[in-house]
């Protein structure tokens, strides 16, 4: 998978390329990342790529310029899906980064400065997406946090896929209690159950814990689920 960003803070990827199995699936070749930086496409002498907004107000403006020269600037493959960081965008959920890792052979991530862009970038984006309802000083933090959501999904880069089926939000409900050795710890013990040798009773036992884990701490994921058991 090719990954492209357009970013001022060009610097703020690098150290993705060490992260664990992260920086381990771009050693091999598993994915590819490559950051422009829109100010390399300024025109002007100063290689402005800010203006005050129109109508006056706090703040300045990424100007539509230099991002569309950076986005044009960038090879283009078959399936490709052009994502905009945004705190007004779709809030990112499991099913998003499963969909751009297997539907899709290039992400070309679009992360925002100063006050904000100017509303003519955003007919360059497929997709506008949040990672929550606040505001950063810029889109890297949500673009790195999808990168690494995403290549984590790429085959061959977790050891073993049953862990990434497993998972919290894989199927809506949050993963199950996860204990080892000593069995024993501080007066902390692991369930019975667990150190039963009964695969059947253990399965149960973490179905169920997912369920309750799910309707204590994210009530609205659990209804979700619930109404998606009633469909099925």
């Amino acid at each position: 998978m090719r990954l492209d960003v357009v970013s001022l803070a060009p610097e703020a990827f690098a150290p993705l390329q060490g992260l664990g199995v992260i920086g381990r699936a771009f050693a091999a070749g598993r994915a590819e990342l490559q950051v422009h930086n829109p100010r390399d496409y300024a025109t002007d002498r100063y290689r402005k790529v800010d203006d005050e907004p129109y109508g006056g107000g706090a703040g300045m403006v990424l100007k539509p310029e230099p991002v569309y020269a950076a986005v044009e600037a960038i090879p283009v493959l078959p399936r490709r899906r052009v994502l905009l960081m945004s705190p007004q965008g779709k809030p990112l959920e499991q099913a998003d980064l499963r969909r751009w890792a297997s539907d899709y052979e290039q992400l070309v991530f679009l992360c925002g400065h100063y006050e904000g862009f100017d509303e003519r970038i955003r007919a360059l984006a497929d997709e506008e997406v949040s990672i929550g309802d606040f505001v950063l000083t810029g889109g890297e933090l949500p673009a790195m946090t999808i990168i690494n959501g995403v290549v984590r999904l790429l085959p061959g880069t977790v050891g073993t896929e049953a862990c990434l089926e497993e998972e919290s939000h894989s199927a809506l409900l949050l993963e199950h209690p996860h204990y080892t050795r000593p069995a024993d710890f501080r007066g902390m013990t692991v369930p019975d159950v667990l150190r039963s040798g009964d695969h059947g009773a253990i399965a149960r036992w973490r179905s169920q814990q997912q369920q309750e884990r799910t309707q204590q701490r994210r009530p609205d994921l659990y209804a979700r689920w619930q109404a998606q058991q009633q469909q099925q």
